[in-house]
């Protein structure tokens, strides 16, 4: 098979690759589609790659084969990726964060992954999920992102008649913002420093500024103008989660879901005069993804807005990321490994 591999100094290339050996309990998936991921751009552009390393982990495909021992998938049918397997015993399992489960190992390190920018890849049967009726596999690739955007949400408690900031409005910040939409909540600004994705975010039908905007009160003891009653991060920038803490309003949210290598400072005395909560989202609810695929299927949900129109083959993912890191890139872009490549792409 053909994969996309991270051989470092910000390089990927193409190469053949054995077919991935089914276990007893394996599916083999043909990749449909896969999502190109904020912590891809990492692993490229910055360096947090394993070079040898096969990334991709939003993906749809179809079941090529399966080991003897599944009952559930059969040859044929179109599967989305998952959540990664659970202990379904610690005390964060049993008390419904699975994203925190004692037994994962550390993020990150996992050297035998093999992900989905290739034309095979290989998971546990319990890893795969159904799609619905009437959903695409390349928009049901959009599930895992939006597991990730709706448990931001679910931390940060906002409702419906509540003020909500996002900043960034990258995959993460533009999937945040649709599916706050849709639960009912509209009173919603973006901080954003690329066009484009400003122009997204309106075309969601939120305002959107850029950065500078955000004025950081001079005084903990001053809340800004208009505050917020949560504030979603999905830049990772060190800036912007700054910024995002001095627009709430006491007793207000921030949750960070974007990661970034540099911290933050944030202003302690704003935090306890203010009664200020900080925390964040790591990876899914339990039932995540089930609510990401109920969204995905409804008809008044943006998809086209939300994914670049054009898919790039595995030659095309290196560019890809580079437009997306430079914010040149507005929408999700998803990888079609069998989409045949175009001279000069």
């Amino acid at each position: 098979m053909r994969a996309a591999v991270y051989v470092g100094d910000r390089r990927v290339e193409v190469q053949d690759r054995p077919v991935p050996e089914v276990g007893p309990h394996d599916v083999l998936l043909e990749v449909s589609h896969c999502g190109i991921c904020g912590s891809d751009l990492h692993f490229v552009i910055e360096g947090w790659g394993r070079v040898g390393a096969i990334e991709g982990h939003e993906y749809t495909g179809r079941v090529s084969a399966v080991g003897d021992a599944v009952t559930a998938w059969k040859v044929g049918d179109e599967v989305v990726g998952g959540p990664g397997p659970r202990c379904g015993e610690c005390e964060f399992c049993l008390a419904g964060r699975p994203s925190l489960c004692s037994g994962r190992g550390p993020v990150g390190e996992n050297d035998a992954w093999q992900g989905a920018f290739a034309d095979y890849i290989k998971v546990e049967e319990g890893q795969l999920l159904r799609l619905p009726a009437g959903l695409s596999l390349r928009n049901a690739a959009l599930a895992e992102p939006l597991a990730v955007a709706l448990h931001g949400i679910s931390r940060s408690g906002v409702k419906p008649g509540q003020r909500a900031l996002v900043t960034g409005a990258g995959p993460i910040g533009a999937l945040t913002v649709a599916a706050l939409v849709a639960t009912g909540v509209t009173d919603i600004v973006v901080s954003e420093p690329a066009a484009s994705r400003r122009r997204l975010c309106e075309r969601l039908g939120v305002a959107a500024v850029e950065p500078d905007s955000l004025v950081v009160p001079p005084s903990p003891n001053v809340l800004a103008d208009e505050p917020f009653d949560v504030a979603l991060e999905c830049s990772g920038n060190a800036h912007a989660m700054e910024a995002a803490l001095a627009q709430l309003k006491r007793t207000g949210v921030l949750v960070l879901v974007g990661a970034g290598m540099r911290p933050p400072r944030f202003d302690p005395n704003r935090i306890l005069l203010n009664e200020l909560v900080i925390t964040g989202a790591f990876c899914y609810d339990a039932g995540g993804f089930e609510a990401a695929l109920e969204l995905l299927v409804r008809d008044d949900f943006p998809t086209d807005v939300l994914l670049e129109r054009e898919d790039v083959g595995l030659d095309g993912l290196l560019g890809a990321i580079e437009g997306l890191s430079a914010g040149d890139i507005p929408a999700k872009v998803l990888v079609a490994p069998a989409r045949l490549q175009r001279a000069g792409q």
